[in-house]
């Protein structure tokens, strides 16, 4: 029988007691502090600490970032999840009968402000999606050279700007760069090539030494939990400047992330199968074949002549080749040392078929095939104005853990 909550949670709520993610909230001008999700509630996690019902020689919850909490590892974080949920049980009467105690934790999610969660040391974005690399790569060389010659073998990735990694419901200036037009020398001016990137993020929580390498198979040791992520893109700005070295300002102007961070242990029922890795992988690489995650991936759009937003693409995690173990153990293979608090990023989530692309460069190819849209607008790309929303979820047939999403709007260039 699936556990259950005294909380009423909606059937098709992203926040059942099965998932119980973290994130930070202030509500009205108090401090912002660290809370969990369930259904429609954000339980005040540094009350309960306060009040002696978590575990913690020393405080992590009244913090305004989860990186307290994240430093002190994986049995600390299980530890910390099984109280909440005996708290949160049906059968258990110690939060359930309390009134008072209900009444000063459990805060209407409408009336919280959600922050960063974590304070982002160092962010590297990885572009492991087999299918988004070749449509990439099929655009810009050709179909016989779609993949460069070591794209199978190490799980490719650059360094981005943690600075500007911002929480959902920020709003973003169209950036300014150096352009190349076609027939001339390049220009400064605002971009024109707008554009989102369907991404999972996810944190890392226990680091480790310099010179010593995380093996792949203790990888889930060192991961807190995963995000949603849109990674904005510059095309103009990419195309100009990516080589020799790759993205740059292009990509700098933001990276979006949802509010809530759910854990690998709510994600547990969902893990599945990898992609097939042919050519083998070097032994450092080798693990387990169910290393992906069953997570359903949705983007939608919204113009400001439109009332909703419209669904335009539907990808899945799984469609990842390179894997967050293999990610993280090649990023320390050279003895890198990862810090509580560093976000890694899955790179653009696109699929085999046209519906399950990640990115408008892809939906569009390159402009060639625009969006039509309900309002009777069509987008090659993103517009002033436009807003993008990104929503993931897994689901059995006993419950859905799920995200919330990340949403943010373009606005007019500086």
């Amino acid at each position: 029988m699936a556990l259950k909550s005294f909380i009423d949670v909606p059937s098709d709520s992203h926040f059942p007691i099965q998932n119980l993610p973290y994130g930070v909230f202030s509500v009205g001008a108090g401090s912002a502090r660290v809370g969990t999700r369930i259904g429609d509630y954000v339980l005040d996690l540094a009350r309960l600490e306060t009040d002696g019902y978590l575990p913690h020689a020393h405080p992590v919850f009244s913090c305004d970032s989860l990186n307290p909490f994240m430093e002190l590892g994986r049995d600390a974080w299980r530890t910390v999840r099984d109280r909440l949920q005996r708290l949160l049980a049906a059968d258990n009467a110690t939060l359930r009968d309390n009134t008072s105690l209900r009444a000063s934790t459990m805060i209407p999610v409408q009336n919280v402000t959600m922050h960063l969660p974590v304070r982002i040391g160092d962010y590297t974005d990885f572009y492991s999606s087999r299918e988004h690399a070749t449509n990439m790569g099929t655009m810009f060389r050709g179909k016989e050279n779609a993949l460069m010659p070591n794209w199978v073998y190490i799980p490719v990735a650059y360094h981005g700007r943690a600075s500007s990694v911002v929480v959902s419901g920020t709003d973003i200036h169209r950036p300014r760069g150096q352009i190349k037009p076609d027939d001339g020398a390049p220009i400064l001016a605002a971009s024109k090539v707008m554009d989102f990137e369907l991404e999972m993020g996810y944190f890392v929580g226990a680091g480790n030494e310099l010179g010593t390498p995380i093996p792949v198979d203790r990888a889930a040791d060192h991961f807190f939990g995963m995000v949603l992520v849109n990674d904005w893109s510059a095309r103009d700005i990419q195309k100009w400047e990516y080589q020799p070295l790759g993205p740059f300002l292009a990509k700098n102007l933001a990276t979006s992330v949802s509010p809530w961070v759910v854990t690998l242990e709510a994600l547990e029922p969902f893990r599945c199968a990898s992609p097939l890795q042919d050519p083998p992988v070097l032994p450092y690489l080798e693990h387990a074949q169910e290393q992906a995650y069953d997570i359903d991936l949705e983007v939608l759009i919204q113009s400001a002549a439109m009332t909703e937003p419209f669904p335009i693409s539907r990808s899945n995690f799984r469609y990842m080749y390179w894997t967050i173990a293999q990610q993280l153990a090649h990023h320390t293979i050279t003895g890198c040392n990862m810090r509580h608090g560093d976000l890694l990023a899955s790179g653009t989530l696109s699929g085999p078929t046209p519906e399950t692309y990640g990115s408008m460069l892809e939906l569009t190819w390159r402009g060639e095939r625009p969006i039509e849209l309900p309002s009777g607008e069509t987008r090659k790309f993103i517009q002033d104005g436009d807003r993008v929303t990104v929503t993931g979820w897994a689901s059995n047939e006993d419950f859905t853990v799920g995200f919330g999403e990340v949403t943010g709007r373009i606005l007019p260039c500086l």
